[in-house]
């Protein structure tokens, strides 16, 4: 995904890169009383990681680590030194609120630790529950252990990773769902009439956008965030975490990054995406639809993005529907 900076991302809390990291996706977020399950029920994402089944020594090594702490509050995990080969995930305990499906924005507070039994961050500990949407690639790892469960569901996910100097180890989390929402699939409300000039937009019958550019079109030096569609939903804060789905164009009207696309909306918080993103996102309506016509220094500047895919000095264009807030 292309809306991040790269001090976005170096700043995001390292427990929540421990299991989008590792997992073969593109790298986000992420992330779990031996009396509540005696069973250990292990699974794996096949998209996202590829890999075979766990093994038996897999399956029972999360069998073996005991999970202290009730529902709702922050847990304790005991084991000695922890290694798994594939993603192996065990159901610590089953919820009894609304049922799992992909689509769905689901709510989680999680621990993680090494696989020397450590801990490596907590969200109880800063208070910041992380919001996903259920299915979305850079969460191939929860998918399949999640879809069927339902809100109050503990569950342990231990995943083979590196470490700092590139050796073997194996992150330990456990995850509880606080909450789930089933979230529309565009922008919904009032029509707005766009200021002359712009960038004009075109909706295909699913809601995806196209954008013709203007010829002669000078971007401006300012940010453009011109709403089309007014929702009538709560007020975005420039700290919290969107739900959206999105295109994104440079200024000869080549497709550079789109959730379209990808066929699933995109979680993130607005303080891990370009300035941009930030100050145009902020302010606006869940429902709303916005276009966004970004200058060069609120985007990548002269250095154009991490991974070379849009060149130095390059102007950006956005069609957001804002669809969901944590």
């Amino acid at each position: 995904m292309k809306l991040r900076s790269a001090a976005g991302v170096a700043t995001a809390l390292a427990a929540a890169l421990v299991l989008s990291s590792c997992s073969g996706g593109e790298g986000d977020s992420s992330e779990a009383t031996p009396e509540a399950s005696a069973s250990a029920e292990s699974t794996q994402s096949a998209d996202a990681t590829g890999a075979a089944e766990p093994t038996d020594e897999d399956i029972a090594a999360l069998a073996a680590i005991k999970v202290s702490g009730k529902p709702g509050s922050e847990p304790e995990l005991t084991f000695d030194s922890l290694e798994v080969s594939v993603p192996t995930t065990r159901v610590v305990d089953e919820g009894d609120g609304e049922e799992l499906a992909e689509g769905m924005q689901v709510t989680m507070q999680y621990v993680a630790y090494d696989s020397t039994g450590e801990l490596l961050g907590s969200t109880w500990e800063t208070d910041a529950p992380e919001s996903f949407l259920l299915g979305d690639q850079r969460y191939g790892l929860l998918t399949e252990p999640l879809v069927g469960q339902q809100v109050g569901a503990r569950i342990l996910v231990a995943n083979p990773t590196v470490d700092a100097e590139n050796n073997p180890a194996t992150v330990v989390n456990l995850l509880e769902v606080t909450d789930a929402v089933k979230i529309p699939e565009r922008a919904e409300g009032e029509a707005v009439e766009p200021a002359e000039g712009l960038p004009t937009v075109t909706l295909a019958d699913d809601g995806a956008p196209s954008v013709e550019i203007p010829d002669g079109y000078e971007p401006p030096d300012e940010l453009v965030a011109q709403t089309l569609i007014k929702g009538d939903g709560p007020t975005v804060k420039a700290d919290q975490t969107v739900t959206a789905h999105y295109t994104g164009w440079t200024m000869d009207g080549e497709v550079f990054d789109s959730s379209w696309e990808r066929g699933a909306p995109t979680s993130f918080s607005l303080q891990q995406v370009i300035p941009g993103w930030t100050d145009g996102i902020a302010g606006q309506t869940v429902g709303s639809q916005v276009l966004l016509v970004i200058p060069s220094d609120q985007a990548y500047g002269a250095d154009g993005s991490p991974d070379g895919s849009i060149p130095p000095d390059s102007p950006l264009v956005f069609v957001v529907d804002i669809l969901a807030v944590e």
